[in-house]
């Protein structure tokens, strides 16, 4: 049975830098002695965000756009880095222009995922908008995104059709419905 103390971390060693992340490998001292050297992926900079932006009828506002680790167009929410200087609501604030065309009143920061925790570092800002209006700042994507709406209730729909095989897009939509969820009952209570 593992202990509640973490692995003791002896040396990192770096073994690839790209523009983006960095690998590096890791000699652990487990509590029962065991010695090992693990990799991981770090994602360089201040993490991402993820932004579940949601119409005033509740339909997601989705993006579909080329990623090449699939080879193909991928369906998922407004996402992106944090730049330097910025919280995640601001990055997420700036995304959802850049990305969709909207902005939002009411932003609320709601959890941190992680894609592969057991290699990979990188963490992800789950931001909830809400209240948009049309608002554009230009982006970084070298061809315009298509924006499509998928409402709430067509959720379940989604995830068992493939068209959208993000896991963190996926993610982030059945936790902001269960987040929408716990405050109407906390509402009517």
């Amino acid at each position: 049975m593992p202990s509640n103390a973490p692995p003791i971390i002896q040396a990192v060693h770096p073994l690839a830098e790209t523009r983006l992340f960095k690998i590096e490998g890791l000699d652990l001292r487990f509590s029962n002695g065991v010695e090992v050297r693990f990799e991981r992926l770090k994602g360089g900079g201040n993490g991402a965000v993820i932004v579940a932006a949601l119409t005033e009828e509740g339909a997601f506002v989705m993006i579909r756009e080329y990623a090449c680790g699939t080879e193909r167009y991928e369906l998922g929410l407004p996402k992106g880095r944090i730049d330097d200087g910025e919280s995640p609501i601001e990055a997420a604030g700036r995304e959802l222009m850049e990305e969709a065309g909207f902005a939002a009143r009411r932003l609320t920061q709601l959890n941190e995922l992680t894609m592969a925790p057991t290699y990979s570092g990188q963490r992800t800002h789950l931001v909830l908008a809400e209240s948009l209006y049309p608002a554009r700042l230009p982006g970084d994507e070298p061809e315009p995104l298509e924006v499509s709406f998928l409402p709430m209730a067509d959720l379940d729909d989604l995830a068992a059709s493939g068209d959208c095989s993000e896991a963190r897009s996926l993610a982030a939509m059945f936790l902001v419905r269960g987040h929408l969820q716990r405050r109407e009952r906390e509402e009517t209570q």
